[in-house]
């Protein structure tokens, strides 16, 4: 199992210094509403203000680099993260503690040279979580295994079927590619006159693969999710930790702000009770403060006690979405990892 971490900007590249003062310290009410107004002045001078600033950075040699880091678990660390800490690896929006699954420091990623020809070297730039180099294999994580499909379908649209020969997309390999793929507009190079199959006559070399993919990942599947997912309490541990101990008193209230103000365009009272309580799931806090900014209760019963629109409540004796039956069809997991599952 492998995690990507957030990126860590190392570097003397430093877009707007004024802004990042303001943003440092301690703010006062005026203090954010300058540094708020030298964002907009910003933005007004340019759209594109802090590409440009970017790009000549890079040209001043101020390169911006990000250290790329990992979280890793082996199966047998993934199938006791949920069935002891209730941590589901194929949810992304479950965080993995660094205590537990501290950081690994992989490689870095350096900007230190500028396109010459932006069509051809940034529009045309087809990025794609199913390119992956040998040795890594993509978890069941269903909003991966969903952007595994999506993207380069995106791709084949957007640019045509054969972006993937387009030079700013060619695989940086020391040997040709063999492949079946030899239709649709703009195939550059369309491997010669080989046939297209598996040929007794010109046959292709296959080479050496340095991993044993089957061991890779071939063997750990989680149970797959029916159509519908299910709001589970383990789902509230990291938005809570994120309340109680991430954010600041001042964070805290900017959240506050932020929300009770949208929650203010809606009409249906009901609605923002029911919200309210799945905020008082994360922290009873934060539904409190949200309930005097907004002026409504929060929805009084149980939380066990409400249905949802597209997802299952997995609390208490749990209930299906939209009226649906529990049966079969109606599976109450969230595909984790189980002992049995990696034995398969």
């Amino acid at each position: 199992m492998r995690r990507e971490s957030g990126s860590t900007l190392n570097s003397t590249y430093d877009p707007t210094k004024a802004s990042r003062r303001l943003r440092r310290t301690k703010r006062t009410r005026g203090e954010l509403q300058a540094c708020q107004c030298l964002d907009f002045a910003l933005t007004v001078r340019s759209a594109d203000w802090g590409q440009q600033d970017l790009f000549e950075a890079i040209e001043r040699g101020e390169y911006p680099s990000w250290t790329m880091q990992v979280q890793i678990m082996t199966a047998k660390q993934a199938e006791d993260a949920w069935e002891q800490k209730r941590i589901n690896v194929f949810d992304l929006t479950h965080v993995w503690p660094h205590a537990d699954y501290p950081l690994r420091k992989i490689g870095k990623l350096v900007l230190d040279e500028n396109a010459k020809n932006y069509f051809a070297e940034i529009e045309q730039a087809a990025y794609n979580p199913a390119h992956m180099v040998p040795g890594i294999e993509p978890s069941a994580d269903p909003v991966l295994q969903s952007r595994l499909f999506s993207y380069p379908d995106a791709h084949r649209h957007r640019i045509g079927a054969n972006y993937q020969q387009l030079p700013v997309n060619q695989p940086a390999t020391g040997y040709p590619t063999a492949n079946f793929q030899r239709d649709g507009q703009m195939a550059f190079f369309n491997q010669g006159a080989r046939p297209a199959y598996l040929s007794s006559i010109d046959p292709v070399k296959f080479r050496e693969q340095p991993y044993d993919l089957d061991k890779v990942h071939g063997k750990f599947v989680g149970e797959a999710v029916s159509y519908l997912s299910e709001i589970r309490p383990e789902d509230f541990n990291a938005p809570r930790k994120l309340w109680e101990k991430v954010f600041n008193d001042e964070s805290r209230q900017r959240f506050v702000e932020t929300v009770s103000g949208h929650m203010s365009t809606c009409k249906d009272k009901t609605v923002i009770a029911r919200q309210l309580a799945i905020f008082r799931e994360v922290s009873p806090d934060l539904s409190a403060r949200l309930e005097k900014a907004t002026g409504v209760k929060a929805f009084q019963g149980k939380f066990e006690e409400l249905t949802f629109n597209g997802s299952h409540n997995g609390f208490g004796g749990k209930r299906s979405a939209n009226g649906m039956k529990v049966t079969s069809d109606v599976a109450f997991n969230n595909g984790a990892p189980s002992k049995v599952s990696s034995r398969l």
